[in-house]
Order: structure tokens, then C-alpha cells, then sequence
């Protein structure tokens, strides 16, 4: 179920599909659990949209906690066009980084894959830390 209500951007996860929680007033944008999904397009494009917008007047510090356990090959397009929206901001002024949660190292060296694509400041954390 997708709710935005003040400025915030709320999706309820299951086994398949991520919990999003994203707020424009703090900045805090977390994609969290796990994404397998069969129709990947239905699911971001929301998720893009929201994100264009607040692109439009951002938080002073924009953090993207991205604390996927697993994901699918759908899911990794949808999350580079994710990173690339925070890139343009970037680029153009505001404080932005991603926070890389991982469960293993497999996980990590994706990671480290997009943070060679991405020129954003990357922070990386083992995936319990997602939970404090």
C-alpha cells in the first residue's frame, strides 16, 4: 500500500516488495527488505516520480539508506536510475550520500559497483546497523 501524506512517501513491504519510507522534511529516504518483484516498473515508477519532485526543494542533507537484503536484476535498473536521480542533485549543490547496507560480501561488491558508476559520497554499513 503506497500513502504520501505530508511530504513523506510510505510503502508497506512484504516477502517480495521493498517498505519505502521517504521523507522530504528530514531527508531520510530508506528502501528496506527485499525487492523480487514481478512487475518492477509499477513499483519504481511512483518511486521515481516522488523523488523528481523532491529533487524540486530538497532537505538541507539528503540521505538515501539503501538496506535491500537481496534483489533482482529488474530491481538493480531501477535502483542505478534511483542513484542517478540523487547524482543530478548532487551535482548541483545540495548535501547528498548514500548509505550502503550489506548482509554479505556479494552485497557489498554491488555496492562498490554502483558507487564506481555514481558520483555520490557512499557510506557503507553491515546490514544490522539498519535496524538501530
Amino acid at each position: 500500500m503506497e500513502s504520501i501524506y505530508n511530504n513523506i512517501l510510505q510503502i508497506d513491504g512484504n516477502t517480495s516488495r521493498p517498505t519505502v519510507i521517504f521523507n522530504a522534511s528530514t531527508g531520510q529516504l530508506r528502501l528496506m527488505g527485499r525487492s523480487i518483484l514481478e512487475n518492477s516498473i509499477r513499483f519504481y515508477e511512483p518511486i521515481l516520480k516522488w523523488i523528481d519532485e523532491y529533487i524540486k526543494h530538497p532537505a538541507e542533507k539528503t540521505e538515501f539508506h539503501m538496506a535491500l537484503e537481496y534483489f533482482n536484476t529488474s530491481t538493480s535498473k531501477y535502483l542505478l536510475q534511483i542513484m542517478q536521480q540523487f547524482e543530478s542533485m548532487f551535482r548541483s549543490g545540495p548535501d547528498v550520500s548514500i548509505v550502503w547496507y550489506y548482509s554479505d560480501e556479494d552485497m557489498k561488491d554491488l555496492g562498490l559497483d554502483y558507487q564506481q558508476i555514481i558520483r555520490v559520497p557512499f557510506e557503507f554499513r553491515a546490514l544490522e546497523e539498519s535496524k538501530k
